[in-house]
Parts: structure tokens; C-alpha cells; sequence
């Protein structure tokens, strides 16, 4: 199968349209069609990344959906990795904070 440029402009831009599981199926049915070596050759002509096309290889002859785990991505919340962080913030504020709620002393 020849890949002309006008194929090649409509492949990406349907590729970039959809997202997830679809994106991953429609590339892999791509390659399929492009018969031998459609991996390389879809990874070299249109961009596509061969991990993905990879994992929806495995997604077309399964049948099953990898899920995509992003929440798992990326920096924990301080609260994850320091569990006592808000008592430590109140137990030095509470040092510091005045006691008269009207601020009419200077007293701590």
C-alpha cells in the first residue's frame, strides 16, 4: 500500500482526534493494512510511536482494553509522603499565633 501525502495528513490527524483505547486500535488496524514491516514503516512515515502501535497490536488480537493509569503518573501529594504534615504546621503556628483575637497586645 502506497502512502501518498493527502493519506498520510488524513492518518495523523485521525490518529491526534481520538484518544485512549480507540487511538490505539486505529493504529493498529492501520499497520495491519500496511502488511509487512507496517510497524517501521508507521513509526518512520506518520510518526506514531511503536510502543503504542504495540500495545494496540495486543488490544486488536486479545479483544482486551489496557487501561491507561494516569493518576499513577507524576508527584505524590506531600500528604502521601509526610502523613503528619498538617499537625507539624498547626504544632509551630500555634507557637507563634497571638492569643488576644482583637490584636490589642503584642503578647504571643
Amino acid at each position: 500500500m502506497e502512502l501518498t501525502d493527502s493519506i498520510k495528513t488524513m492518518l495523523i490527524e485521525t490518529a491526534k482526534a481520538l484518544k485512549g483505547s480507540a487511538r490505539r486500535l486505529f493504529m493498529a488496524r492501520t499497520v495491519k493494512e500496511l502488511g509487512a514491516g507496517g510497524q517501521q514503516r508507521a513509526a518512520r512515515e506518520l510518526g506514531w510511536g511503536r510502543m503504542t502501535i504495540r500495545k494496540g497490536l495486543r488490544e486488536l488480537d486479545s479483544g482486551l482494553v489496557c487501561l491507561d493509569a494516569f493518576t499513577l503518573r507524576g508527584r505524590k501529594r506531600a500528604e502521601d509522603h509526610l502523613p503528619n504534615l498538617l499537625t507539624d504546621i498547626h504544632a509551630l503556628v500555634d507557637r507563634q499565633s497571638q492569643t488576644d483575637p482583637q490584636f490589642r497586645t503584642n503578647r504571643l
